[in-house]
């Protein structure tokens, strides 16, 4: 009986033996598998900042921007606009001159045409953060009708010598736009059969 329980023993040591063995090489060869990807990452795999870097910037619709001029700014619009509703744009106005508050107005010469939305402030100062040169704003309008309406923008600032500015006009088209051309003549068929428009004299 002693040989008996000894020869089970071993047996059992034998298999417990050839089982750990074989999970340690299972855990070697995942483990080398997770090394060898971030060996191969390593050297070749990007950076968080150069991941960053590489996104495209945010894309304006439009930019102002004129030498000697001391601000440069970019428009967007949201949306599409619709007469009657209110229409986002967004503003990024960037000093040439270092990091200073900002007064910006808007400016609306057809009232008919387009008007500010009720909430919407026809002037706003804004100072940058703490080491940046430019501003970010949005400003809300409602157009009237449609055609091509224009939103007059001016960032400025006072110096010791007077108010320096920038003005920048954001165009935006609303609906089909341009007026409707009027067609003159007669509609009528020449030999071919082809409609050909003639002028006459009214």
């Amino acid at each position: 009986m002693t040989a008996s329980l000894l020869v089970t023993t071993m047996q059992r040591i034998r298999h417990l033996t050839i089982a750990a063995c074989a999970m340690l090489a299972i855990s070697a060869c995942g483990n080398g598998e997770v090394n060898e990807s971030a060996v191969a990452g390593g050297d070749n795999a990007p950076s968080a900042a150069a991941t960053e870097a590489a996104k495209p910037l945010f894309a304006y619709d439009g930019t102002a921007a004129e030498p000697g001029a001391p601000f440069k700014m970019s428009y967007r619009i949201i949306g599409t606009p619709i007469v009657g509703s209110p229409v986002t744009i967004d503003l990024r106005v960037e000093s040439m001159l270092g990091a200073r508050p900002i007064t910006v107005d808007y400016r609306i010469n057809d009232a008919a045409a387009m008007s500010l939305h009720e909430a919407q402030p026809a002037r706003v100062l804004v100072e940058p953060a703490a080491n940046e040169n430019f501003v970010a704003q949005r400003v809300t309008i409602v157009p009237q009708r449609e055609g091509r309406l224009y939103l007059n923008v001016s960032a400025s600032f006072e110096t010791p010598e007077g108010s320096a500015s920038t003005i920048m006009a954001v165009p935006i088209q609303v609906g089909a736009g341009g007026p409707e051309l009027k067609e003159h003549g007669e509609v009528r068929q020449d030999e071919n059969g082809e409609a050909i428009r003639i002028l006459t004299g009214d």
